[in-house]
């Protein structure tokens, strides 16, 4: 959260998040505990109901909606920071969906994704070890043909300025998940919307 704050105990205090595809909240919570005020959404509203429950039992002050993003870019609201956490490869239109992504960043604002890479070697791991091996997700979770290069996702929002993508590989002799230069299979990208740029809907 360097973008924000630096050393603060709550980095986000004050500013407008979105957490899209937001699940049961897992990614929501901890944005609302950093001091964001945090508008979360997701296509379902079985799920939407689960993360609006957990965070009233925990306390936290959330706007869980169950919409899209291309919906709600059409509102006025824009927000500091826009998370997308492994959401790009399950939409049914990225391009449409990183549109509607960017369009909510406000001017300085950031649009974090991160996602699974098309590479023969993320087939390996994210969809043969990790669903029919390890059985870390539902068989079939991963369809190969939609996952998203960043090459895909700059051209998706080329008004925004990317940084370079980090990977994130997973260690299981206990050293979890880190940081990494190779991207060849889980990445984290983030780009910035200029203070000048207009944003689209």
């Amino acid at each position: 959260m360097r973008h924000f704050s630096t050393g603060a105990r709550r980095p986000l205090e004050g500013r407008c998040v979105l957490d899209l595809g937001c699940g049961g909240g897992l990614v929501s919570a901890p944005l609302a505990r950093m001091g964001a005020k945090v508008t979360a959404i997701d296509a379902s509203e079985e799920t939407i109901g689960a993360a609006r429950a957990y965070a009233e039992q925990a306390g936290l002050d959330i706007d869980f909606r169950c919409t899209s993003a291309e919906a709600l870019a059409q509102e006025a609201m824009r927000y500091d920071l826009v998370t997308a956490l492994e959401v790009v490869e399950h939409v049914a239109d990225v391009r449409a969906f990183l549109a509607a992504a960017s369009a909510l960043a406000a001017p300085e604002g950031i649009v974090v994704i991160s996602t699974i890479n098309r590479t023969p070697k993320a087939r390996a791991l994210a969809i043969v070890g990790a669903e029919r091996i390890l059985k870390w997700a539902p068989e079939g979770a991963h369809d190969y043909d939609k996952l998203v290069t960043p090459h895909e996702i700059r051209a998706g929002a080329p008004e925004l300025q990317w940084d370079e993508p980090v990977g994130v590989t997973y260690n299981p002799l206990g050293a979890g998940w880190t940081l990494t230069t190779d991207t060849d299979v889980n990445y984290l990208m983030a780009g910035r919307r200029p203070a000048a740029s207009r944003s689209r809907g």
